[in-house]
């Protein structure tokens, strides 16, 4: 089983659209029984709260089901539970070392390294650009499921 952990500021944007389309693509290639999925927040911002409606419109456009899902923020337990810890922006890598208190087994990732490395997933929550972080999204998404069947252990890129 990979366990992968998508983690943004909030939970509600970027990161729970990672999750809903990790688990489309998945299951797509009918493989959700070697993946376990989920999100989570660096912040205790958005706690409970659902995804952001322009998570949820976006995604629906896509014809991607939603994942259900509230706000949760990160705890130092992840670390151990997941295989990949996949941050959205270098702010959350950050974020997410500290509440790990480190990563000695470099599980923490930008999604962005898993598509060619171009930078930061722009937060939709300011730019209202949910289009951008969509294809951003998708193309980190698709990168980690191929790095994730071509190195079935968890490695270092």
């Amino acid at each position: 089983m990979i366990k992968i952990l998508f983690v943004c500021h909030g939970n509600i944007c970027r990161s729970t659209m990672a999750q809903s389309v990790m688990t489309h693509l998945v299951s797509q290639r009918n493989l959700s029984d070697r993946f376990h999925i989920d999100s989570a927040a660096t912040s205790r911002e958005e706690i409970g709260n659902p995804p952001h409606h322009g998570t949820v419109d976006k995604l629906r456009r896509e014809g991607i089901a939603v994942v259900p899902h509230r706000a949760v923020q990160m705890c130092r337990e992840d670390y151990d539970k997941y295989d990949y810890l996949i941050g959205m922006d270098s702010a959350n890598i950050r974020n997410m070392l500290q509440i790990a208190g480190g990563d000695p087994g470099r599980k923490l990732y930008k999604l962005s390294d898993f598509a060619g490395g171009r930078g930061d997933i722009a937060d939709p929550w300011y730019t209202g650009n949910f289009e951008d972080t969509y294809r951003d999204v998708l193309a980190g998404c698709q990168g980690l499921l191929t790095y994730c069947m071509e190195h079935p252990g968890q490695g270092a890129l």
